[in-house]
């Protein structure tokens, strides 16, 4: 097994991400003193966007993509997509809760700095990774690398950032209606991710129904759900009449990062963000089903 070495835009732009990445969790480690919970999940976001570059560099540079038991047409592209929005993440997170209040240029404001600067280098990396990997018009590609499967992702993505704000502090069980809410981001949530895992293992040849139909009467589905959902939520969490607190508190002002009520508007956003998507989603999908019929 020897290395087998093309140069090519799409390898330094991985290359690039891979110092990025790595610079910024080392700096932070180093010397930035973060603290438990916020800050662990940036390290996350960087080591984990690190070690999964690193894992697509060495089996292309090894030529092994025909023995890792993945679709190599989807997996890359479905990674670098993840690994964007995980440090566009930090990128916004990392300087809320540790560079908002703090003055100075000690070493640990620094060290701070250096990882969000490298941190948003990084996110320009994986987008442009992302863009040089993604279908083009006429070309035979993986499902993942057109424009419904990476919709998919993001879905899946701002799924998951509305459960760090829905459950800390918990938010939605008050009424049967922000429970209704729940229900809707938890159902889309799997059943995308299982389209997502279906499409990376090579799995789609298994369904007992053609799996063009299925993508767009899902995508029809959670339309019609998101779209419920984000009448409820804004309803029930900002109407006096309904329950909810239309004036943000003064405690806010004076606290680090987001306090419950900017929780709350944000479930709102990301609830409309994902409406749109799917949206788009359910018009990309509807688009193939009709070019394959």
């Amino acid at each position: 097994m020897g290395l087998v070495f093309r140069s090519s835009p799409l390898l330094w732009t991985r290359l690039a991400a891979l110092i990025f990445s790595c610079v910024a969790f080392s700096v932070a480690l180093y010397g930035a003193q973060l603290t438990h919970g916020i800050g662990d999940w940036c390290i996350f976001c960087w080591s984990f966007s690190f070690a999964g570059t690193l894992l697509v560099v060495l089996v292309e540079l090894c030529d092994l993509q025909a023995r890792i038991p993945v679709s190599w047409k989807n997996f890359p592209i479905t990674f670098a997509c993840y690994a964007s929005l995980l440090c566009l993440s930090a990128s916004i997170i990392f300087p809320l809760y540790f560079l908002k209040g703090y003055s100075g240029r000690d070493e640990m404001i620094n060290c701070r700095i250096v990882s969000t600067v490298f941190s948003c280098l990084a996110t320009v990396a994986y987008l442009s990774e992302v863009s040089l990997s993604k279908a083009r018009p006429g070309e035979v590609s993986g499902y993942m690398a057109t424009a419904p499967g990476l919709l998919k992702v993001c879905e899946t993505f701002v799924a998951c950032v509305i459960f760090v704000f829905i459950s800390e502090p918990i938010s939605y069980d008050e009424n049967a209606a922000t429970k209704w809410c729940l229900a809707v981001y938890c159902i889309c949530f799997i059943l995308s991710a299982g389209i997502i895992v279906l499409c990376v293992a090579e799995w789609t040849g298994c369904l007992p129904f053609p799996f063009a139909r299925f993508l767009s009467t899902y995508a029809l589905l959670a339309v019609a759900m998101y779209l419920s959902a984000t009448i409820i939520w804004p309803l029930y969490k900002f109407d006096d009449k309904h329950g909810g607190r239309s004036h943000r508190s003064n405690i806010c002002s004076s606290m680090a990062g987001l306090c419950p009520w900017d929780k709350l508007l944000a479930i709102a956003v990301l609830t409309a963000l994902n409406f749109i998507l799917y949206l788009a989603d359910l018009i990309y999908s509807a688009r193939l089903v009709f070019v394959s019929v």
